[in-house]
Formats: structure tokens, sequence, C-alpha cells
């Protein structure tokens, strides 16, 4: 089976000590994530309420991804949820970090993840495309 270089991408954002958690996601789905068990443990036992909360956000996400919304972020009990938004789309590279991580450090490696996702995103279409005018 051949490797997902998206998942490639969340599973290095996992090394990074703050992010618990990440994910390419969309309301009601989850597109690529890398293997749970390397999820901190902490973060599995909230899963459900976050998934609830990730939910509602991307209602926002959809209502204004299209006029530019690029970045949202919620916290949740010790956590914080980053969403960083592809633009025109209703996905969102997502990451759980604790309520006290530098966000700096961490908004510096998911914007470089979003960018590289983005680029292998815009070759996969234009793959497709050249597959279809064939």
């Amino acid at each position: 089976m051949q490797d997902d270089p998206i998942a490639d991408i969340l599973n290095d954002l996992l090394t990074i000590d703050d992010i618990l958690a990440c994910m390419v996601a969309r309301l009601n789905m989850i597109s690529v994530m890398p293997d749970q068990d390397k999820f901190d443990p902490q973060v599995m036992e909230l899963w459900d309420i976050i998934k609830r909360a990730m939910d509602d956000v991307f209602g926002v996400i959809r209502e204004y991804s299209q006029a530019g919304l690029a970045e949202m972020e919620f916290r949740l009990q010790n956590y914080e949820v980053l969403f960083f938004v592809f633009p025109d789309t209703e996905n969102a590279l997502v990451a759980i970090i604790p309520a006290l991580a530098n966000k700096g450090l961490i908004a510096v490696e998911m914007e470089n993840a979003r960018r590289d996702i983005l680029d292998i995103m815009n070759k996969t279409e234009e793959s497709q495309k050249k597959v279809l005018a064939q």
C-alpha cells in the first residue's frame, strides 16, 4: 500500500511536544488522521466532547471560509483546538494542544504543514485533471 504524504505530514506534526493530536477534517468527517495510538492518551479521554465541539466550529468554517476565514481556535477544559482552514474549502488542518502551550512555534509549524498539504492537494487535483483529459 502506498504511503499517504498527508499522513506523513501529520505524523511529523505529532513529533512536536505540545501537539497532542492532529488531523485534516471537515464537518462530520475526518479526511486524514495519523494512527490514533500516537495521540496523547489524555486527549482520547475527552475525544467525544472535543469531536462534538469541532463539528460546531466547522459550521462556522463552512459559513465563512469563502469570505477568507483562515484560522480559528477554541479552548475546552485544559486544551485548545487550532483550526488552520484550507482556502476556499470547508476543510482544515486541526491540532489539539495544551491550553498553556507556546502557540507561536506551533502556529509556524501548522502554517508550514498547511502549505505542504495544499501543495499535495493541488498536485493531486492536477493529476486527476490530466487523467480525465486523456
